[in-house]
């Protein structure tokens, strides 16, 4: 008989974070959903004993403590944190603003530090525990017009990896999931910032992917549910890996990066490897 897990979930309103949220009461475990806002009325379709919702502004480091003190209160422990919250940025790394780009950084980084800062250490005391954190395909490879949001979540893959190496030794797990584009509304303005500032001679570059972003909205190849189910799989899993890439796209994507980065390597090889001291020299 398998041991009921608790998952604290931030960003769990709508998106990935409330396709999880549900895929987690449905196996039997129990959830601390965090959302933004009192507004926030989509839990009222989830009434479950096993469900403890409460407001997580992540930019508040104390409140993320207290959140964690609250989900261990009712709960006992954490055995599950999905650092899901996040917040998009369209634009070219010249365009956005030194606001902007703080705004984002303070929630795809600082946000998800806070809260990993605050319930750490119960997974320490238990020796035990499963950090999965939200990247995205744009961690793994630049992709014009994602530039400042990519460089967010290359950050958390940094931060990822490691915690991993880290956190190894005393029993807990730490993974970075890098989906592609998944049908949510990450593209509506709710979730996406799109700067003020529009530069013309990036028309032919980030022009082009604003207009593909508005119409492939609602239009992307993910679906949510299912990558909510590959959630639980990795949550289960004996040896989680350090990085689940999730989409076909995302792999396309990837493939394409490490091409180009080896054919570099190759063409550069004896630039590369010609900058190591001489320690045998005359």
């Amino acid at each position: 008989m398998s041991i009921q897990k608790n998952w604290l979930i931030t960003g769990a309103a709508r998106g990935f974070g409330f396709e999880i949220a549900k895929a987690v009461l449905a196996s039997g475990d129990r959830v601390i959903a965090t959302v933004r806002s009192k507004a926030d009325e989509l839990y009222k379709k989830l009434d479950h004993p096993d469900l403890l919702v409460v407001l997580l502004e992540l930019s508040d480091e104390d409140q993320a403590r207290a959140v964690a003190k609250e989900a261990i209160d009712k709960f006992g422990r954490i055995d599950v944190l999905v650092n899901n919250a996040g917040q998009g940025i369209l634009s070219a790394v010249e365009e956005a603003s030194d606001a902007e780009i703080k705004k984002n950084y303070e929630v795809n980084i600082f946000g998800l530090l806070n809260v990993t800062r605050a319930v750490l250490p119960y997974m320490r005391k238990e020796r035990k525990g499963h950090v999965i954190n939200f990247s995205s395909v744009g961690g793994l490879t630049g992709i014009t017009g994602w530039g400042l949001y990519g460089s967010a979540k290359f950050a958390v893959e940094g931060i990822t990896e490691a915690m991993a190496a880290e956190l190894a030794p005393l029993g807990i797990y730490a993974t970075a999931v890098e989906p592609g584009f998944f049908r949510t509304d990450f593209l509506d303005e709710s979730s996406l910032t799109r700067t003020g500032n529009v530069i013309e001679d990036y028309a032919e570059t980030v022009g082009q992917m604003r207009s593909y972003a508005g119409e492939v909205n609602k239009k992307q190849p993910g679906d949510p549910a299912k990558l909510a189910k590959a959630i639980l799989k990795l949550a289960a899993a004996e040896k989680p890996p350090v990085h689940l890439p999730l989409g076909k796209d995302t792999l396309h994507y990837f493939k394409e990066k490490m091409d180009r980065f080896n054919a570099e390597i190759a063409e550069w090889h004896e630039v590369i490897t010609g900058t190591d001291f001489d320690e045998h020299a005359g």
